[in-house]
């Protein structure tokens, strides 16, 4: 799996992407969390619960019918927010599907593991991209302090940091820029 910084640094750019009103800060982070949120599937390993099931590890939460009920979800919860501050339904559903899809997607692109489930429960293979540049972190938090998790991280900030980067510098250079005020 990438690492959490990597899922939440990617899905809070597509935050700033999708919704780059500085008002709508809130959901960049409700779209980092559901960029990580698939890997709350490593409980199972605690629990006993083997790698390759449904439930294991790149399994069921990270397919796109779990994208598709996280944003369900999250844009049932973003409607209770005051109107001036909530983003369009439709707009809010593409960010969290997209954010919490995006998750399976790094994965896939990861050294490690027995790939992505995406289309879980129906069809439960697993695939990885044949272009894998990421490092696989560790799971564990004591294993990735260290090493490990300095290369993980060093991996991350080329091939996800980086790009993020980038693409939020397209953004604002696209942007029009407002004139100054008139002088009397």
């Amino acid at each position: 799996m990438a690492s959490a910084f990597g899922h939440a640094a990617l899905g809070a750019t597509l935050g700033k992407l999708l919704l780059p009103h500085r008002r709508h800060w809130p959901y960049w982070v409700a779209a980092a969390l559901c960029a990580a949120l698939p890997d709350v599937d490593s409980v199972g390993y605690r629990l006993g619960v083997p790698y390759d099931s449904l439930w294991g590890h790149r399994g069921l939460t990270h397919s796109l019918l779990a994208a598709a009920v996280v944003a369900a979800v999250g844009t049932l919860l973003g409607q209770l927010a005051r109107p001036a501050h909530r983003p369009a339904a439709g707009r809010l559903a593409l960010l969290l599907f997209l954010a919490t899809a995006s998750h399976g997607l790094l994965d896939a692109l990861t050294t490690g593991g027995l790939g992505v489930a995406f289309f879980s429960p129906w069809h439960p293979e697993r695939y990885f991209f044949p272009f894998r540049p990421i490092r696989v972190s560790p799971i564990s938090i004591r294993a990735f302090l260290g090493l490990k998790g300095l290369r993980v991280l060093a991996s991350e900030a080329r091939w996800v940091g980086l790009p993020c980067l980038l693409l939020l510098l397209l953004q604002r250079l696209a942007r029009p820029r407002r004139l100054a005020p008139a002088e009397n």
